[in-house]
């Protein structure tokens, strides 16, 4: 370190709102915030979305899991009345208490939140999905699996939804009077009803995948690839549909594959619930669209001491620029090499230019950047260069977090 290098003020960040657990989404790029309480407001805006606000549990032991509109719509309106559009983008969140005021009760304790708000691309959603699994497996939970289906763009709910109907209406002589009735309160209601009955028709109905337009289905296969990158086992299921008032794109669950051993884990199926729902703002009658994104995790094994509070968190003495799309598919599975190793970043993985990357490097002042372009990602490889000489170290992925731990207890010897 130079004499003209300035050292942080000092070695930890103080936060609120954050426990042992949220840690982890920390490591991720999340900031701790207050839950927004629902108000009456939020819950008269609601109303009219609520018919088909679940998940179906697929064991059928907890029935159908409430998404909670009501609570996007106050996350939502914390971030207008919070001004975060004039934050740098997107803005990431993590609750971990549910909204106060939440009416809906589900046979599922919840646990914590994630939230994404703001222009992101598939990132977001690996994000969600890789910081949720990782927090499962303190929990208990090391044999997971991601169920995931998109049900597109509005246009692509649309096409969907007009040859569900059809599909239906030639099929109406066929059904029981039980399916019939559901069928005329909801087509989706039909698609995600469990009965015997509903599945012998579903069993021919079309699928919302067949009618993605290109920009959805490539973000759909964009997600895939980064679970495919991080080795993240995934199966698609046509019957996750969400609430298509508000929901859009992408509907996944994190299930417990080991959920038939008791000794293992309890056997719960469905650990977290994940939606996106860039369609909300227009229904809230927003000025400006506002995409969104989140996962809840549904489920805790007990372990008091993951809800400890924890005050201080280590600041992070390096930022991280990822380059071009190789790069960025590696980008979670080195974020969460250096998170076992205790080594916290500053992020910006949802942006794609160099210069918006650059910024938030210059706003940070941390003393060493790590980057990896495409020659980087396809040789497993980065660049470790401290911003204060230019001096860089190229170092192999495998060797990254040990590096990277005798820097830091150097710098902050000096």
């Amino acid at each position: 370190m130079t004499t003209n290098q300035k050292k942080p003020n000092q070695k930890f960040i103080s936060h609120e709102h954050l426990d042992k657990i949220g840690e982890i989404a920390v490591y991720y790029g999340f900031t701790p915030s207050k839950s927004p309480s629902i108000e009456k407001a939020d819950i008269d805006a609601a109303k009219d979305i609520l018919d088909g606000d679940f998940i179906d549990d697929e064991t059928d032991k907890h029935g159908r899991l409430p998404l909670h509109a009501e609570e996007k719509i106050a996350v939502m309106r914390m971030y207008q009345e919070l001004e975060m559009y004039s934050l740098s983008q997107p803005i990431m969140l993590y609750f971990k208490d549910p909204c106060r005021g939440t009416q809906r009760k589900s046979a599922y304790s919840r646990y914590a939140d994630l939230e994404i708000l703001g222009p992101a691309g598939s990132i977001a959603e690996a994000t969600l999905i890789q910081t949720a699994r990782a927090m499962l497996v303190e929990e208990g939970y090391t044999d997971t699996a991601v169920e995931i289906n998109s049900i597109g763009d509005r246009d692509s709910i649309t096409k969907f939804s007009r040859e569900l109907n059809a599909y239906y209406r030639k099929s109406i002589n066929e059904m029981t009077p039980e399916c019939r009735q559901l069928f005329k309160q909801d087509p989706f209601e039909l698609l995600s009803s469990r009965t015997e009955a509903a599945a012998s028709i579903n069993a021919g109905a079309p699928k919302s995948m067949d009618f993605l337009s290109e920009s959805s289905r490539r973000h759909l296969e964009e997600i895939l690839e980064y679970m495919e990158t991080l080795k993240i086992p995934y199966s698609i299921n046509n019957s996750l549909m969400g609430n298509r008032k508000y929901c859009t794109e992408t509907v996944f669950a994190i299930i417990n594959k080991a959920n038939g051993d008791a000794k293992k884990t309890d056997d719960r199926h469905i650990l977290a619930i994940g939606v996106r729902y860039n369609g909300l703002t227009k229904r809230l009658n927003m000025k400006k669209d506002i995409p969104g994104v989140g996962i809840s995790i549904l489920v805790d094994q007990g372990k008091n001491d993951l809800r400890k509070i924890v005050s201080k968190v280590k600041r992070p003495i390096a930022s991280f620029i990822q380059l071009g799309v190789e790069s960025k598919l590696l980008s979670l599975d080195v974020i969460e090499r250096l998170r076992q190793a205790k080594i916290p970043l500053y992020l910006s993985l949802a942006k794609d230019r160099l210069g918006a990357q650059v910024s938030s490097v210059e706003r940070h002042h941390t003393p060493y950047i790590i980057v990896i372009g495409k020659k980087e990602a396809v040789e497993r490889t980065a660049i470790v260069r401290e911003t204060e000489t230019h001096s860089q170290n190229i170092v192999s992925i495998d060797e990254l977090p040990k590096y990277m731990k005798k820097i830091e207890i150097q710098y902050f010897k000096k």
